[in-house]
């Protein structure tokens, strides 16, 4: 699994290290959020496109290495992609943001899609699809089927934990796909949740637990 990159940076562990304790407020989680995802941004655009553009410096005029912000777009999976949105656009605030939200069918068990907003041209942009936990990886499977259906080619996936199970999952189906995460931990439990992970990412960003 090439394309899958685990960022080993003591500051992003310390961070992601307060944010497990379950006796972390739900302020100092958000704001934890935020910083890992503004850290994991970084790797993900170490490699994105530039542009040459002439400014003025006190000194002198010289050719400045731009982004063109407009080309990328941060689509968030709801509800608990929001939380990293803050931090990321702290990197880029003119970026793009788009939203998908799921919700699985107790009877079929196969995803339904009730809410999808992206940006117009979004089929030309560079996604950075935003879900703090990859768990079984179905979420993020069924969020890069849609984007891919309304013509996506460049796609981005960041998170903070995921499990093997959940990465194998995604790199079975999309093997095109860069994942950046914070940790992968050791496996899922009978309940699908993430061991030993941090609980439930929405629950402890908006204080729903």
């Amino acid at each position: 699994m090439k394309k899958i990159f685990e960022i080993n940076h003591p500051l992003i562990k310390h961070k992601l290290s307060i944010m497990r304790d379950k006796y972390t407020c739900v302020s100092e989680f958000r704001n934890l959020c935020n910083d890992i995802s503004m850290f994991l941004g970084y790797e993900a655009l170490k490699e994105v496109d530039v542009f040459e553009e002439n400014i003025h410096t006190p000194i002198k005029s010289m050719k400045a290495v731009k982004i063109l912000e407009e080309s990328i777009a941060f689509v968030a999976v709801l509800r608990a992609g929001l939380g990293m949105l803050d931090g990321i656009l702290k990197i880029l605030p003119s970026a793009k943001v788009g939203h998908i939200g799921l919700y699985r069918d107790e009877d079929t068990l196969k995803a339904v899609e009730y809410f999808t907003k992206f940006p117009k041209n979004i089929s030309n942009m560079n996604v950075i699809l935003l879900d703090p936990m990859i768990a079984t990886g179905g979420s993020i499977v069924d969020s890069i089927t849609i984007l891919k259906k309304h013509g996506v080619k460049s796609i981005k996936i960041l998170s903070l934990i995921a499990s093997p199970e959940g990465l194998k999952r995604i790199n079975d189906e999309f093997k095109d796909i860069e994942i950046y995460v914070a940790a992968i931990d050791e496996k899922l439990n009978e309940k699908g949740y993430i061991v030993p992970g941090l609980g439930d990412a929405g629950d402890r960003i908006f204080g729903t637990e």
